[in-house]
């Protein structure tokens, strides 16, 4: 018997995987800014400074903001979750088995995109909150916020705070944070706790690295 599949077949899989990561994947990639259909090994995102405004004489020249403009430049890696699919064996088993490993498929990339997050900001500035071991305390958030605010991080309603699960029970012993009189209604976000609290989204994760 051949074991070579058929490239029908083959691209089938490959378009289920990739409706299944578009699907149920990544929780953190729609908090990022993304760009799709990239031709080529690369692709840059600009970032562009504050402006100054300044005043004019009668006649006179209008001040020039010389706004700077940087960019940060993203690699491009290709990221594989394949597995083996016999279409005879398909004829002997009740359930869909192509199906079931292309939503596995879709689930372990949608994994590395969040690996791949979470490497990213660990390379970030940090802005650090003193622990006590006391656990995430309303006291650690407002500071969190104050710190924010001085640092010029735009507060434009694109915030997000992603934190671990057991951060996330003890900001639901917060009123502030767990009652809608404060927050309003849940977003509808499938397959993951969000919540938006002073303007900024929070999601609780469970692929944050553990520090001691």
């Amino acid at each position: 018997m051949s074991q070579s599949v058929s490239v029908a077949f083959v691209k089938q899989f490959e378009r289920e995987v990739h409706e299944a990561y578009q699907r149920q994947g990544s929780k953190l990639r729609p908090f990022v800014r993304t760009v799709s259909n990239v031709k080529g090994s690369s692709v840059v995102f600009q970032k562009v400074g504050k402006g100054t405004a300044g005043t004019k004489t009668t006649h006179g020249l209008v001040p020039v903001m010389n706004i700077s403009h940087t960019s940060a430049e993203a690699l491009l890696v290709d990221y594989y979750a394949g597995d083996w699919v016999d279409k005879l064996d398909e004829l002997k088993i009740n359930h869909d088995e192509r199906g079931v490993i292309s939503n596995a498929g879709g689930y372990a990339l949608g994994r590395k995109t969040d690996d791949l997050i979470i490497a990213a900001l660990a390379t970030a500035t940090a802005i650090v909150i003193p622990d006590g071991n006391i656990g995430l305390t309303k006291d650690k958030v407002l500071l969190a916020f104050e710190k924010l605010g001085i640092a010029d991080v735009p507060d434009d309603g694109q915030r997000v705070a992603v934190v671990g699960y057991k951060q996330w029970s003890e900001l639901l012993k917060i009123p502030e944070f767990a009652s809608s009189d404060y927050v309003g209604d849940e977003l509808p976000w499938k397959g993951a706790q969000v919540k938006t609290w002073l303007g900024t989204t929070w999601i609780a994760f469970s692929g944050l690295p553990i520090d001691g």
